[in-house]
């Protein structure tokens, strides 16, 4: 327990930096260390909650909320996250489910990091249904695996010229934040073990610290781009070694 609530402090350092929760790779670390299959995507959406709740608040704070541009991606993903969270996969297809997640993410994040290259500042205005539909995928396949899904959205939102960069990254972690609840509340569907969920409380520990030394480090040291880039590479590294995991 001790040198997986270190990786996942790393994990929340890193996500926690670019206004993310690191569900994906939470959920990855507990596959490696093999903790019992059932119990885990609960584990990574509350690590989540931990996580994006100090984000959001500062970015709420800062005045970053743009809630035009957030809203119809939660219209389409809070229903359809629930219901993700609420069914029950194989753990083989899990694990599928789950490289393909980790590989794509860490992709978008480095065609992301390009954003950080300019100011943006043209905007363009995406149709609202697109927007629902968008959201309500994303939900989907987040709350099937259990995640909050902001690790597609913000490289979807930077894409699209959705919003200028602070709006999307305050949207990202709202996002996360949210969808993860409803996630929590479509995985207390299943039949769960409170008390081995509450043996991880080093886990929850570490992420909540690993969240504040983020925060520090995205304020104070280093820029976005170096952060985003960072972090894809450990996404990849994770995905990668899930790869080898599945084929051997």
């Amino acid at each position: 327990m001790t040198i997986l609530s270190i990786f996942f402090f790393i994990t929340a350092i890193l996500y926690s930096s670019v206004g993310f929760g690191g569900g994906s790779t939470y959920l990855a670390l507990m596959l490696i260390w093999d903790i019992p299959y059932y119990i885990f995507p609960i584990i990574a959406l509350f690590c989540n909650i931990i996580v994006v709740s100090g984000n959001s608040f500062n970015y709420i704070k800062s005045g970053n909320l743009n809630l035009k541009l957030l809203t119809p991606y939660l219209m389409g993903s809070i229903p359809f996250a629930f219901i993700g969270a609420s069914i029950s996969i194989s753990k083989d297809l899990f694990e599928v489910v789950l490289f393909l997640v980790l590989m794509f993410a860490g992709i978008f994040l480095l065609i992301e990091s390009k954003s950080f290259n300019k100011n943006q500042i043209k905007t363009k205005q995406i149709p609202k249904i697109f927007s629902i539909c968008i959201g309500s995928l994303i939900g989907f396949v987040s709350g099937l695996i259990g995640i909050g899904g902001g690790i597609f959205l913000s490289p979807f939102l930077f894409l699209m010229k959705a919003g200028i960069p602070k709006h999307i990254t305050t949207s990202a972690s709202l996002f996360i934040l949210i969808n993860s609840i409803f996630g929590v509340a479509g995985q207390l569907t299943k039949d769960l073990v409170f008390n081995e969920f509450l043996n991880f409380w080093p886990l929850f520990l570490a992420v909540f610290i690993g969240g504040q030394v983020g925060n520090y480090l995205n304020i104070k040291f280093l820029s976005n781009k170096t952060l985003v880039i960072l972090t894809s590479l450990l996404v990849i590294f994770v995905a990668i070694r899930m790869g080898f995991r599945i084929i051997s």
